[in-house]
């Protein structure tokens, strides 16, 4: 039963969270041959206060990003 967890910063819509259970789903279809119904793909969207990139959190790093 494979089990894959997503995690990404908030801000996806639902169609492109759909389409990555489905290409997900599809890779471990084709390179591992597993079956559809035994896939689990959960999507955990943290905020990006709770992220940190670079040293920072990732809203923090953002905002100096833009401000350039």
């Amino acid at each position: 039963m494979p089990y894959v967890n997503i995690q990404i910063t908030a801000g996806a819509t639902r169609a492109q969270k759909a389409a990555l259970v489905r290409d997900v789903t599809e890779s471990l279809v084709r390179e591992l041959q597993k079956k559809p119904e035994h896939i689990h793909v959960v999507i955990q969207e943290i905020s990006e206060e709770n992220w940190g990139f670079a040293g920072q959190l990732t809203d923090d790093w953002r905002r100096t990003q833009a401000a350039r």
